[in-house]
């Protein structure tokens, strides 16, 4: 006999020494005698007098999606009559609408027919462990997503890299054996040979730049950029491909937008996109580059074309690397078919997004959004007098910029965590950390490298300017420094526009 007799007080202390989960009921008893413990009732949130209203205790808890296996499972240890005992594993409906995760061991009296005529159960919280186990699972299945993405990817690009070999061999041989071959057709073979051996090249340095951004090889080294700076940069290297096809690029970007971003990365993910837009669109169309803020924090680019567009069913293939989906330009061009690929990464490694709109023979436009740098000058000086003349001369003339202090160099590491300005102006002879000592620990953080320093101090010897000039710090002011020339650098590392 289990159970039959046991005070409120001793079945909580009992749960409390086990560390568990304990209750015990008697279902001949026509008052539905039921005991649990503190532990239990503090878990489930409910009172004994709540739990024992509810038909079924405990059990009137659990999950609607576990009820029925639970069910079975206790209709199953009453017809295995010489079975005492069963482990079952399911979720509560705590009172505050928690779920929680238990694992249950039930010890039951039957009477002579099988029914259960008391039980008595411990149970343990395995929330904790089934989180665990879920976020496993989940690593798991998105490793073998990824793995077969990855078979699927190689596979297509080993035949990609492949089948132009047997045409480039073939024609090479021709040009090799063949010395009296006319001009025109050899003018010919060497074209193509050309043409095929530059888009394998590109082919292979989209698969490398890809592979070193997914395995974290190309590590993102953002700095504080003008946008339409990079635009229009990348606007004229596409220039004679825009000519070629009478095609208008047009942009409409504000003077004073920055952006905080790898120089190199963001230009090649623009270059893509704005390649593409001059591929699939005919002779005499216009392309708008367009850029404004976003969201908070954020710079919104759009490319919009006039192109031939993208079908529906085509719509789903593009970014995915196991598609490969390319089809030629409006004059057969070629691509790899791994471009938006890679743009996407590149987008993604900068926390931004990217989404498109595209209606076949009506143009397509690309969205993707870049983190955006505030507008903010940081002032790192143990004197706060000295602070307050910069601060008012720069709020004066700097008229859209904020201006942020610190009286030292901890201090001042600490708020570029939060804010990361577009520069600084630092006092080289302050305590607890000097000028050279603040740029060695900023150098070694890859999202703050780049910010402009300035620096002043009372005396710059050549000791001081070397190790500066090594630290790549140009700005050196001697204190007290002058605030026109001051301002007039300022301007100079932040891009100001008037």
């Amino acid at each position: 006999m289990i159970l039959k007799e046991m005070d409120q007080y001793r079945f909580s202390e009992l749960s409390h020494q086990l560390d568990c989960y304990l209750w015990f009921v008697d279902y001949t008893s026509k008052t539905g005698t039921a005991f649990y413990s503190e532990t239990m009732l503090q878990l489930c949130g409910y009172t004994l007098q709540e739990l024992k209203k509810r038909e079924g205790g405990i059990h009137a808890l659990i999950h609607a999606d576990d009820l029925l296996n639970i069910k079975k499972q206790i209709t199953q240890l009453e017809v295995e009559k010489s079975r005492e005992t069963a482990e079952l594993v399911y979720r509560i409906i705590t009172k505050e609408n928690k779920t929680v995760w238990l694992k249950e061991t039930m010890q039951v009296e039957k009477n002579e027919t099988g029914h259960i005529q008391r039980s008595l159960s411990i149970a343990s919280n395995i929330s904790d462990i089934k989180a665990e186990n879920t976020e496993l699972q989940n690593t798991i299945e998105h490793l073998e997503e990824m793995n077969s993405i990855k078979d699927k990817f190689i596979s297509i690009v080993s035949h990609d890299l492949r089948a132009p070999f047997t045409t480039l061999l073939g024609f090479t041989e021709i040009l090799m054996n063949e010395q009296n071959l006319p001009n025109e057709e050899r003018e010919e073979y060497l074209s193509y040979i050309y043409d095929a051996s530059k888009s394998q090249l590109q082919m292979i340095n989209h698969l490398v730049d890809l592979s070193r951004l997914q395995t974290g090889k190309t590590k993102i080294d953002p700095s504080r950029l003008n946008i339409r700076n990079i635009i229009s940069n990348c606007v004229s290297t596409l220039t004679g491909a825009a000519m070629r096809k009478d095609i208008e690029i047009k942009t409409s970007i504000p003077d004073d937008l920055f952006i905080n971003a790898d120089e190199r990365l963001i230009s090649q993910a623009i270059l893509n996109l704005i390649s593409n837009a001059i591929k699939f669109s005919e002779n005499g169309k216009q392309i708008q580059v367009v850029v404004e803020k976003f969201k908070e924090g954020m710079i919104e680019i759009v490319i919009k074309d006039e192109g031939i567009g993208i079908s529906e069913e085509n719509q789903s293939k593009l970014f995915k690397i196991d598609f490969k989906y390319s089809i030629p330009g409006t004059k057969g061009e070629k691509g790899t078919g791994l471009g938006l690929a890679l743009v996407k990464e590149i987008v993604e490694k900068h926390e931004g997004n990217i989404w498109f709109y595209s209606k076949l023979n009506e143009g397509s436009e690309f969205h993707f959004t870049i983190p955006e740098t505030k507008n903010i000058i940081m002032l790192v000086d143990d004197n706060e007098k000295v602070r307050s003349e910069y601060r008012k001369k720069i709020v004066h003339t700097l008229n859209n910029f904020e201006v942020i202090e610190a009286d030292n160099g901890y201090k001042a590491i600490s708020i570029i965590q939060e804010n990361i300005p577009a520069a600084i102006v630092i006092n080289h002879d302050m305590p607890l950390m000097d000028g050279i000592q603040f740029v060695e620990t900023l150098k070694n953080r890859s999202s703050v490298r780049n910010i402009p320093i300035l620096v002043i101090a009372n005396k710059i010897d050549e000791e001081i300017r070397k190790k500066y000039i090594e630290l790549k710090i140009e700005t050196l002011l001697n204190a007290p420094a002058d605030l026109d020339i001051l301002i007039q650098h300022l301007k100079e590392n932040i891009g100001w526009f008037q």
